[in-house]
């Protein structure tokens, strides 16, 4: 039985017609030699809810699927980085207020950040952790949703995953989720996020599949 929600490889001139944007990018194409995603960012675009800072953003540029199944969905991107916050990687989302995204979050003069954020209610959270990295980065993302339940990975070469985040949305039984790409520019824009592919595979309900 094919259990592929979505099996988008770029490899077309147009994107799978159930893939939808929120806050759509001016600038983005498919690469049609490469097989490859292309955006490019718009400046002081970025997700984030309240905690901290006070501080409300809902404008980032995210590419999605919506879907009720419970899903394993795995990207791989390169990130040709440029400024400050500059971030990429993969987004589950609800609504405004109940999503989850992760990304490396780029830091010029230091290290920069793998992180997962939570946002629940209204209000954001945010675990990182420190890597060093070129100008230009090479990783993979992979995201499950079992219930109200979500499951954060990252990987360098897609064959070893290492786990950033168990955590819970609290989101209604059987809700539908938005799950996709999203890259942003907190301040500057012009970073450039190449996507290799992105799919989203169907999951039952035991927790262990994500790891599977």
């Amino acid at each position: 039985m094919n259990n592929k929600i979505l099996d988008e490889n770029f490899d077309n001139k147009s994107l799978d017609s159930s893939l939808k944007w929120h806050s759509e990018p001016s600038d983005w194409y498919i690469d049609e030699e490469a097989s490859q995603l292309v955006v490019k960012t718009t400046e002081k675009t970025d997700f984030w809810q309240k905690t901290h800072y006070g501080f409300q953003a809902d404008d980032g540029h995210f590419l999605f699927k919506e879907t009720k199944e419970n899903f394993r969905m795995t990207t791989k991107l390169k990130l040709i980085l440029k400024n400050k916050y500059d971030q990429a990687g993969l987004m589950i989302r609800f609504s405004e207020d109940m999503w989850i995204k992760t990304s490396l979050e780029y830091l010029p003069d230091s290290l920069s950040k793998l992180g997962a954020v939570v946002t629940n209610q209204g209000y954001s959270d945010w675990s990182t952790q420190l890597v060093e990295c070129e100008d230009v980065v090479d990783l993979y993302f992979r995201v499950s949703r079992i219930g109200k339940n979500g499951y954060v990975d990252y990987s360098w070469d897609g064959d070893n995953w290492e786990q950033m985040r168990i955590t819970h949305l609290h989101i209604p039984d059987d809700a539908s989720i938005q799950a996709g790409v999203y890259v942003c520019s907190p301040q500057k824009g012009g970073l450039e996020v190449r996507y290799d592919f992105l799919t989203i595979e169907k999951l039952g309900n035991d927790p262990d599949e994500a790891y599977l």
